[in-house]
């Protein structure tokens, strides 16, 4: 589709053919005013669009594409990275036949076109992306390779197929994969069903049709099982999932049939014959000898490096204990921070993660029992707790590696910056909302966060927020008795919304400043001026109306979680607020005027 060319709905693109299955990627402008991006047309593995139906896509030459609605307001728009170039004089965007979606421009003195923006950053997350040649996975320069983790089978060298038939004489077992996630490609659907871990392995062993199943916990248990053995997926340590692959069973070995007695030819002994086989037999004994000791020796070797390494077990947190020791290989000494009392570290699987230093007198019974609830918390939007160490009385955390680190410091910087979008933001609010939710109401016991801000929200290789130290508050000595209740909570969000809709890195500045804004009905001039396009005014209203709501210092009148994600995703109205803190600081302040301060930064 080049610049000023259009997708209605209605319409679609489809990728080009390369004899493959490829060829049955398509890009879609839907009835309700979402692009989506399909596989066979049935299924869908992204979508995009705005709090309004549009009607049509549109790649603007300054390499803006963009959802528009009837009256030809965008609704949801995303930029290249040399958008407004004035040296790009040619763009165009494909759906390409890996089935992702790209922009491409050309620039003066070029040589070949440039990729500018893609819709899905991970190439594994595209359904199919490996066919049946294998599972999908990332090498370390951030480019997909398949690879087959199921023994090999006699049907093709090229195919990696389920090692698992209904007709095996010998019985199944079960072969556990971590961090897998695995889905039917013929035919490309599953079948669903809630239960837990153990369950869902016992399920599947039991049901003759299915051939493998895939576990996983983002809030409600589900397990995908699979009635074929061509299958599709992908393997990230970022994946929460658990996958049984079903096995044929080894058959029990048959002893070989007796030899017979040989026949004798001749009473006479062959003395030259007895002296070869003599010699023939003493070489074999030493060769067996020698064959022995170097896979006794190298079985040694394996188990003590086996042993050297933090023992993970299949259990309901999946955490690893690590020593102190194995906590400073892994971080080079603490060599690289990316945080307040946080360091970068490398698994011995080449798993970046990262590395939070407690840095306090903690009980080590209490630190454990914490530690096991947190690690047993499974949701997209919270940061995984990958393993922890207590030792000495040393307490740290291991957690996995966000791509793109703290929103506060997305906010900094200007690359980073012109990525968070208005819709973006607004994402990153909801996802907070529900991962804060999930820990209100959708745990097994209440779980307060306790430390709610901008430097504990951290952003994926897609954008994505997930919350990150949460439950600390219980287990940290320093926690104040008023802290970790629901209400602070929703208050410490409220002001992660105003920074991200002002941009200003002062929470209690920015919402003072917005607030007066708002009441002045200037409420475009509190938000974010990084932010071009792409505000919606009503949504805009909302999102200040509840950010508002969320600070009022008296916590009875805060919403809950669940409210905000209601007035969030605009099927709950909300009310004008009072001021925020009014209950318990004066209004405005009097010291200095809020707008000239904030202008000032």
């Amino acid at each position: 589709m080049l610049s000023g060319q259009s997708l209605s709905v209605g319409q679609s693109l489809r990728a080009s053919s390369r004899g493959s299955l490829t060829s049955y990627y398509s890009l879609h402008m839907n009835v309700s005013g979402e692009m989506q991006l399909r596989w066979e047309t049935s299924i869908i593995y992204w979508t995009v669009g705005g709090p309004k139906s549009a009607v049509r896509a549109i790649l603007g030459s300054d390499g803006i594409l963009q959802l528009l609605d009837q009256q030809s307001q965008a609704v949801w728009s995303v930029y290249g990275e040399d958008h407004n170039d004035s040296d790009v004089k040619f763009r165009f965007l494909r759906l390409d036949s890996d089935g992702n979606l790209r922009i491409y421009s050309w620039e003066n003195n070029a040589t070949s076109w440039r990729t500018v923006w893609q819709a899905i950053i991970n190439q594994c997350d595209v359904f199919a992306t490996c066919a049946t040649n294998g599972i999908c996975t990332l090498n370390a320069s951030d480019s997909y390779v398949c690879w087959c983790p199921f023994r090999s089978t006699r049907d093709s060298n090229s195919e990696c197929l389920i090692p698992y038939k209904p007709s095996c004489e010998s019985g199944s077992s079960m072969i556990l994969h971590e961090h897998m996630y695995l889905y039917g490609i013929y035919p490309p659907n599953n079948t669903v069903v809630q239960t837990n871990l153990q369950q869902c392995r016992t399920l599947c062993q039991k049901d003759p049709s299915c051939h493998a199943a895939s576990f996983i916990n983002n809030g409600t248990p589900q397990c995908h099982m699979m009635n074929s053995r061509y299958v599709g997926g992908q393997s990230d340590p970022s994946l929460g999932s658990v996958t049984f692959v079903k096995t044929c069973s080894d058959p029990i070995a048959v002893l070989p049939p007796p030899v017979p007695a040989p026949r004798k030819v001749s009473q006479k002994i062959c003395v030259a014959c007895l002296l070869e086989v003599a010699a023939a037999s003493i070489v074999v004994f030493v060769m067996l000898q020698f064959s022995i000791g170097v896979y006794l020796f190298r079985r040694r070797k394996h188990m003590m490096q086996k042993s050297a390494l933090p023992h993970i077990v299949p259990n309901a947190t999946g955490c690893i204990v690590f020593s102190y020791s194995e906590i400073k290989d892994l971080t080079d000494n603490f060599k690289q921070q990316i945080g307040q009392n946080v360091f970068k570290g490398l698994l011995p699987d080449n798993r970046l993660v990262a590395v939070k230093d407690l840095n306090a007198s903690i009980d080590e019974r209490r630190f454990r029992a914490a530690v096991l609830k947190i690690g047993s918390i499974y949701h997209k939007n919270l940061l995984r707790l990958d393993g922890y160490c207590c030792e000495s009385g040393r307490r740290l955390l291991v957690y996995e590696l966000a791509k793109y680190g703290s929103v506060d410091k997305c906010l900094e910087e200007p690359r980073m910056c012109k990525r968070l979008t208005w819709r973006k933001r607004m994402d990153i609010c909801l996802s907070v909302a529900r991962a804060i939710s999930y820990l209100h109401t959708g745990c097994r016991e209440f779980i307060s966060h306790g430390n709610l801000k901008c430097e504990n929200v951290v952003l994926d290789d897609e954008l994505e927020a997930k919350v990150s130290e949460f439950g600390l508050r219980t287990i940290q000595a320093e926690a104040s008795s008023s802290g970790g209740l629901a209400e602070t909570d929703v208050r410490d969000f409220g002001k992660v919304m105003v920074v991200l809709i002002t941009g200003c890195q002062n929470a209690d500045e920015a919402c003072y400043w917005s607030y007066e804004k708002w009441v002045k009905a200037e409420k475009e001039m509190a938000m974010d001026q990084r932010i071009v396009v792409g505000t919606d005014s009503e949504e805009l209203e909302r999102a200040l109306r509840i950010a508002f709501w969320c600070l009022q210092g008296d916590e009875r009148m805060r919403p809950s979680m669940g409210e905000v994600i209601k007035v969030l995703e605009g099927t709950l109205t909300v009310d004008p607020p009072p001021p925020p803190f009014a209950h318990n600081q004066q209004w405005p302040p009097d010291d200095e005027s809020p707008s000239e301060s904030y202008s000032a930064l």
